[in-house]
């Protein structure tokens, strides 16, 4: 399993100003780093794609629709624009040299609906995705389907969910991407998700349920990694948490999750590697298993 950290732990969001951040989490001798994609037309793919080079970093990218890029939404003009921004987020990704482009990608992140997803919402998701895939193929990129809790989206909330939309796309390149955030308020087990998600896990967010510092909260952490080494789950784990408000997306910081952003990489990293030596998980940053 490679081990990571959303560049968020540090930064409210991404610019060439985040760039050392790619050395530090190299220093801290992890696998890669989470780039946030929310701001396109900043984002000098040139630059973090030479400063990865440099450090001999992995790197995966995510993202979230918003409502002007909503691509369940009834407005074809707004779906149109979603595809555009998926593509576009596909592009940067190869631009930097990577494969993996995950989140929220299916709908309005927070979508301030008031009933439950119709078959045209289903229908037109699974349609904008699919065109997305299709780009993305010729890039070699993958798209990893995001569930999260029923406050952030009507649509997806659980892996059975993905599932679902990513056998309406029908194209192989679309995967899943879980969250211990989410899966806390809406699976019934964290184990028997992952399991369910099984070889078409591509990324999974190592968070509490307050997302503090892993093993601080009431996660279940021995039946998740208990899951991934059945699985033999060799994709990419970030540690995910948020320093502060953003003004590109909701991430309802109101208090202090963690002393500090290096204490919350600190602690959660010795932990999460604990529980991969634990349940021998193989891990690449710290050679064979941790």
């Amino acid at each position: 399993m490679k081990l990571g950290i959303h560049a968020y732990a540090w930064c409210s969001e991404w610019s060439n100003q985040s760039l050392d951040l790619i050395d530090r989490v190299k220093g801290l001798e992890l696998d890669f780093i989470e780039i946030p994609l929310m701001k396109l037309d900043s984002f000098d793919a040139s630059a973090v794609r030479r400063r990865l080079t440099d450090a001999g970093l992995d790197a995966v990218t995510s993202t979230v629709l918003l409502k002007g890029t909503d691509i369940s939404s009834r407005d074809p003009d707004v779906r149109r624009r979603g595809v555009a921004y998926l593509k576009s987020c596909v592009e940067a990704t190869a631009a930097i040299g990577k494969t993996n482009l995950s989140g929220v990608l299916y709908s309005q992140h927070v979508k301030d609906a008031h009933e439950r997803p119709s078959e045209a919402d289903w229908e037109y998701a699974a349609g904008g995705l699919r065109e997305a895939a299709r780009h993305a193929q010729k890039y070699g990129v993958l798209l990893g389907l995001e569930p999260v809790n029923r406050y952030e989206s009507n649509l997806i909330n659980t892996c059975a969910q993905a599932l679902q939309l990513r056998d309406m796309i029908g194209e192989p390149n679309v995967k899943i991407h879980l969250d211990t955030y989410h899966m806390n308020i809406e699976e019934k087990s964290f184990y028997d998700a992952t399991k369910l998600a099984g070889a078409d896990l591509i990324h999974y967010h190592l968070c509490e349920n307050d997302r503090g510092i892993p093993g601080t909260g009431l996660v279940t952490w021995d039946d998740i990694f208990r899951a991934l080494g059945e699985i033999g789950y060799s994709g990419y784990a970030a540690l995910e948490s948020f320093v502060d408000m953003t003004d590109n997306m909701n991430t309802w910081v109101w208090r202090q999750l963690a002393p500090s952003g290096d204490a919350l990489v600190a602690e959660g990293v010795a932990f999460i590697r604990r529980m991969m030596k634990k349940h021998r998980l193989p891990g690449s940053a710290a050679g064979g298993f941790v």
